[in-house]
């Protein structure tokens, strides 16, 4: 193993590699094994299967993704952090589709405790607090704002914008002003 030079670190950054190359669907040891020309049961003494694979990458994937949104979120507020942070996300997931997939993962309880999962939320509604939203219906706009990034970028990486007008990048921009206008308009109870 030392030969390869493997570590639990690089095999999830090359798991990561392979998930954007490829897809995070076809992530896999037996395909991470061909990547280092080494055999499976090389691998175990890092990974415990292939879940163990999976998980790591989400990890990176939710790691990466809370760094950048941080740094685009810093000294911002209102539209312009709503703004910075949607983007984040849509280059993010135009830059590392397997990644961005594999932060979708499903993770325990636990390990999603303690995953940068948490800055995101935490994040989200630090935003949500430049909007004057209590609770629930902070939550409640967590969860529509997730919603409507994630099913945009999902349906535009599959090419579901890209057969008519107007640009894709005209109607995200007017997603997002719609979003602001929601969040500062938020309907009473």
């Amino acid at each position: 193993m030392t030969r390869a030079g493997l570590t639990t670190e690089r095999l999830v950054r090359a798991g990561a590699e392979l998930a954007d190359e490829a897809g995070f669907d076809q992530v896999t040891l037996s395909a991470l094994a061909r990547r280092f020309d080494v055999k499976v049961a090389s691998l175990y003494s890092h990974l415990k299967n292939s879940q163990d694979l999976r998980t790591g990458i989400a990890l990176l994937a939710l790691e990466e993704l809370a760094d950048r949104a941080a740094d685009a979120l810093a000294g911002r507020s209102g539209k312009d952090a709503l703004t910075a942070f949607a983007n984040v996300y849509r280059d993010y997931a135009r830059e590392h589709p397997g990644r961005y997939a594999a932060a979708r993962l499903r993770l325990a309880p636990e390990t999603a405790a303690a995953s940068a999962g948490v800055r995101h939320a935490r994040m989200t509604r630090a935003i949500l607090r430049g909007y004057d939203l209590t609770e629930p219906d902070q939550t409640h706009a967590v969860r529509m704002l997730g919603s409507v990034f994630h099913g945009y970028v999902s349906l535009e990486l599959s090419g579901g914008f890209s057969h008519s007008e107007p640009d894709s990048e005209e109607t995200w921009s007017r997603v997002l002003d719609a979003l602001d206008a929601l969040l500062r308009n938020w309907p009473a109870r």
